[in-house]
């Protein structure tokens, strides 16, 4: 069946950065639109980042220039990367993928930025 893994967060300071690793099994990860989702406590799960089987990336206003979204075809595993993080970047991030009527999620990671 389709497993998508995330990995990755962790307590990181304000300014600091992270790489979310997100590897899928048991689909044929090129075909699949890519995306990264967050949900912060007490709030609604909000759009990231997504990267199309071309490789065309599209990113939340919030996180333009800041973030980046990239995918490896061969590993099968998309990446997040978070710099230059603020405290309201604190959610749990999801891996998302999508094709067709198919759509699949991860567990999620958590990313905590704190000092």
């Amino acid at each position: 069946q389709v497993q998508l893994v995330e990995s990755g967060g962790g307590l990181v300071q304000p300014g600091g950065s992270l790489r979310l690793s997100c590897v899928a099994s048991g689909m044929i990860f090129s075909i699949y639109h890519m995306g990264w989702y967050r949900q912060a406590p007490g709030k609604q799960r909000e759009w990231v980042a997504s990267i199309s089987s071309g490789g065309i990336t599209n990113y939340a206003d919030s996180v333009k220039g800041r973030f980046t979204i990239s995918r490896d075809n061969v590993e099968n595993t998309v990446y997040l990367q978070l710099n230059s993080l603020k405290p309201e970047d604190t959610a749990v991030y999801y891996c998302n993928a999508n094709y067709l009527d198919y759509r699949y999620w991860g567990q999620g990671t958590q990313v905590t930025v704190s000092s």
